[in-house]
Formats: C-alpha cells, sequence, structure tokens
C-alpha cells in the first residue's frame, strides 16, 4: 500500500466521520429545539406555517388566473382586430399602399400586412416577422399567437389569413397587463405577509388561552410532586381539557386513598404485630431467667412451649395475611381455569383437620371460573375457618356452591348489626372477636379475593341464629358430557 492510498483512506475516513456526526448532530438539535420551544410556540408556529402555505397557494392561483385570463382577453381581442382588417379589403388596398388606416391606428398597436415573400405598411414589424407569420400567409395555418420582445418591451403578435394568400399581422404592447400584473403581484404578498401576522398573534393567543388549563395541570402535577399535597383542582367548562382535569382529580383521588390505605396499614400492622411479638419476647424471658435459677417443672416448661408456638402460629399468619393484602391488585399468578368446586372440597378437608369437632355439610356443584387459584383456596379457607371459630363444639357449619355462590352458614352467635358493616375491613375485630386468636384480616383477604375476580362477598345473620357469608365469582357451569 502507498502512501497515496493511505492519505486517500484518511480522508475518506474522516470526511465519513464528518459526515456521520454532523448526520447525528442534526437530529439531537432538533430534539433540543423540540425540549426548548414551547407548547404554545409550536402551536403558534404551526398554525403560521399552515396558514402561510394557504396563503401562497391561493396566491399562486389567483396570480396564474388573472394572468391567463388578461392573456386569453389580449389575444381575443387582436383575433377579432386581425380578422376585421381581413375582412375589410379597403384597408388592405390602404396598407398595400403603405399607410394605415386612421381607425387602426393605436399608441401601443402596431399592424400590418404581409405575404410570403412581401411586408407592407409599419415596417417597424419587419425585423420580427418570422415563420409563424410567414406560415400563415402562405396559407399553411389560419392563424399564429406568440409574444416578442421590441425595442425591451414585450409585445403580442397575432397573423390571422386575409384570404388572399396574405396575412393582416397586429401587435400590441403587453406593459399595460404587465403593469396590472405587477400590481396584483405586490398586493398578493402585501395581504399574505399580513395575513401571516395576524395568523402568527391568533394563533398565540388561541395558544395561550386554550393551554390555561394545561398550565393548571402543570402546576398541580408540580405542586404534589413538591409537597404530596392531593388538593383537586377546579373544574371549568365540559370540553376535552375539562374532561382531562377530572380525570387528573380523579386520579389524585385514588392516589389519596391509596397513601391512606398504605397509613392505615402500616399503623395497624405495627399495632397488631407488636402483640404477639411482646408475648413472645416475655415467654423467652422466662424461659432464660428458670434456666438461670434452677429451669422449671416439665408441665410448666411444657405449658410455656405450647403458648410460645401459638404465638409464632399467629405471627406467621399475620405476616402472610399481611403480604397478601400488600399485594394490592396485582397477582402473583397468572389467570387460569379452575373449578370452584375442587377448590372448596380441598379446603374443607383441610379446615377438617384443623376443627376435628365441627361437622361440615357441602352441597357443591361445579363451577368453572378463571382466576387465581391459591387467591381463591385462601378466600375460601378463610370463610370456613371463620364459621368452624364461631361454631361451638359439636356444631354444624351448612357449605353450599351452587351458580357460583358459596354460602357458608354457622350456628354460632351470629353478627351484631353494629359490626355487619365492618366485616370486610382490615383489622375490625368485634368486641366478642378480642378475646379470640386472629389477626382480623381473614375477611378482609376475602373480600380483596371476591374483588380481584369481579365477585362479590356479602354478610348477615341468620334468622335462627349464626351467620351467613356468601361469596359470589362470575363464571359458568362446565359442559354437560
Amino acid at each position: 500500500m502507498t502512501g497515496n492510498e493511505t492519505g486517500r483512506d484518511a480522508t475518506t475516513r474522516e470526511s465519513s466521520d464528518a459526515a456521520g456526526t454532523r448526520t447525528g448532530f442534526v437530529p439531537n438539535l432538533r430534539e433540543q429545539v423540540s425540549d426548548r420551544v414551547s407548547l404554545a410556540a409550536r402551536i403558534t408556529l404551526l398554525t403560521t406555517v399552515a396558514v402561510g402555505l394557504t396563503i401562497a397557494a391561493v396566491g399562486v392561483t389567483i396570480f396564474l388566473t388573472v394572468r391567463t385570463e388578461i392573456n386569453h382577453s389580449l389575444d381575443t381581442s387582436l383575433v377579432k382586430r386581425a380578422h376585421a382588417v381581413a375582412e375589410a379589403p379597403e384597408a388592405a388596398d390602404q396598407m398595400r399602399s403603405g399607410t394605415v388606416p386612421a381607425a387602426l391606428l393605436a399608441s401601443d398597436i402596431l399592424i400590418g400586412l404581409i405575404a410570403p415573400e412581401n411586408t407592407w405598411a409599419v415596417p417597424e414589424l419587419l425585423p420580427y416577422i418570422g415563420a409563424p407569420e410567414r406560415a400563415v400567409a402562405g396559407g399553411v395555418d389560419p392563424e399564429s399567437i406568440r409574444t416578442v420582445d421590441i425595442d425591451g418591451t414585450p409585445y403580442r403578435i397575432v397573423a390571422v389569413q386575409s384570404g388572399r394568400h396574405e396575412a393582416v399581422v397586429v401587435a400590441q404592447s403587453m406593459q399595460s397587463s404587465s403593469r396590472t400584473l405587477d400590481r396584483l403581484e405586490i398586493a398578493l404578498w402585501v395581504v399574505g405577509a399580513a395575513g401571516v401576522i395576524v395568523a402568527g398573534i391568533a394563533g398565540w393567543l388561541v395558544a395561550t388561552n386554550s393551554l390555561r388549563p394545561v398550565r393548571r395541570l402543570t402546576r398541580a402535577a408540580e405542586r404534589v410532586a413538591r409537597t404530596e399535597q392531593l388538593t383537586p383542582i377546579e373544574v371549568t367548562g365540559d370540553d376535552e381539557l375539562a374532561r382531562l382535569t377530572i380525570a387528573f382529580n380523579s386520579m389524585l383521588t385514588s392516589l389519596d386513598a391509596s397513601k391512606e390505605r398504605q397509613r392505615q396499614l402500616v399503623a395497624d400492622a405495627g399495632h397488631e404485630l407488636r402483640t404477639p411479638l411482646t408475648s413472645l419476647r416475655t415467654n423467652i424471658e422466662l424461659l432464660s431467667q428458670a434456666e438461670t435459677k434452677g429451669g422449671l417443672s416439665p408441665r410448666a416448661r411444657g405449658e410455656l412451649m405450647a403458648d410460645v408456638r401459638a404465638q409464632i402460629g399467629e405471627l406467621t399468619t399475620l405476616v402472610g395475611d399481611l403480604v397478601e393484602l400488600a399485594r394490592e391488585t396485582s397477582p402473583t399468578h397468572a389467570p387460569e381455569r379452575t373449578d370452584l368446586g375442587e377448590v372448596l372440597m380441598n379446603c374443607v378437608q383441610r379446615v377438617r383437620l384443623r376443627a376435628p369437632g365441627i361437622e361440615f355439610n357441602v352441597d357443591s356443584a361445579p363451577w368453572i371460573v378463571v382466576g387465581d387459584t391459591q387467591l381463591l383456596e385462601r378466600a375460601v379457607t378463610n370463610l370456613l375457618d371463620n364459621a368452624a371459630k364461631w361454631s361451638p363444639p359439636l356444631g354444624t357449619v351448612e357449605v353450599r356452591l351452587h351458580d357460583g355462590a358459596l354460602t357458608v352458614a354457622d350456628n354460632g352467635p351470629g353478627i351484631n348489626e353494629d359490626d355487619l358493616p365492618h366485616v370486610f375491613e382490615r383489622f375490625y375485630r368485634s368486641r366478642e372477636a378480642r378475646m379470640l386468636p386472629g389477626s382480623g384480616l381473614g375477611l378482609a383477604i376475602v373480600a380483596e379475593a371476591a374483588d380481584r375476580h369481579g365477585g362479590t362477598v356479602t354478610a348477615r345473620r341468620a334468622p335462627s341464629g349464626g351467620a351467613v357469608m356468601t361469596l359470589t365469582i362470575p363464571g359458568e357451569a362446565p359442559a354437560a358430557q
């Protein structure tokens, strides 16, 4: 490889790099300009450009139309004048003699009579007579129309046959029409510029006034980000921006409710976790002190260890319930088709092991649902555990599942009227329930499962005593085999 080739390659690379740099710089520059230009300015610019292009198109159309009409009118007038001369023998005879009739004289009109070999009258036209006019004189063409420049002035020349192997040639200056078109062009430029200026001012005013609600929303969003104050914005009007404001207010309301639920969950969780943790610490301290003083009796030690295991179980259940509720509406498992009847039977078997003294009478029919199987199992288990907890020893729980409605009825003391509206709230525990183990989250998980699956859950007091819980999940009965 020679030195010249190396130099050429380096130059080529430098040129490519420079071109690449310029090519990459243009989009970045456009992005920076786009970021720096406000929305109102962009709307104004687009409006002005659109109006300017429209005015330009209309102006060009008007100018071309007027010019065409002026030229057509001039051509028509010259053709009529030429035919009038051709049809007047006296005028043709006078022009053959070298004079032009007084009636045909005009300051900006030149007229003459030509034959294929001769020209009479108005010698000014002789240098500009060309092949088109001689073709008309020779009978080749009936007429001809063209534009020539005579002494720096544009003339329109028309030639028509006179019927004697001659042609009448009429030329008229186009200065008048040119001045008219020049004045029209200036007027169109002035009107167009004024229209663009007016369009820019109007676009700016419209953009500024129209974007005022958007600026209010922007300030509100910045205020929320800065102060975390979720104050709704006043809604004015009923247009698209008003709907945007309403949607923004709805988002603020939902965000405020979510934050409140989060604060309540944290506060309640801290309160509920404190009790088992305190009990565990107390029992562990008792075990530690007892070991330093000779230990506990086997009976006392067994009772203390049983209490520790119970507290650990309660704490485990509470943490699981908190994790389940903290998931909000984001399922951890993909929705799948499942038979709610099979879920119910599996849950009944597990609860029977935990409550051997309770009898469960189950009347179930298949019901296919689409959802989170583990969440449904948790909800059904909580309903059965709640019924078993409130049932008396050797009590009976009636369980019925038909057409997607799962009803669980116990024969316990029932639910007080004051407690009915609150049984599915998180950490809510009635006065009687505070003496029993539990976190107050079981029925809240049932309500959460119903909501995620588009269903409902209700609680009522049975006429004969006891509580009746009904969980309804949308689905369908399996096809008959």
